[in-house]
């Protein structure tokens, strides 16, 4: 692949990799607080997995 394109590839992941980490920071604060976050939290998890399914179909070699 072009450099280019896979750096839009990775801006790509970065971003909503980003995203789900703070869903997941935001759930733990929520949890710590004892407020209703575990949705929040699970929501983070499961973008995360999608991610990095997405990303090895993409990068199956």
């Amino acid at each position: 692949m072009d450099e280019r394109i896979l750096q839009f590839v990775y801006l790509g992941f970065l971003l909503p990799s980003l995203f789900a980490l703070t869903l997941v920071a935001e759930g733990i604060y929520k949890i710590s607080r004892h407020e209703e976050g575990f949705f929040t939290f699970a929501l983070g998890i499961l973008f995360l997995v999608g991610l990095a399914i997405a990303y090895l179909f993409l990068f199956k070699r």
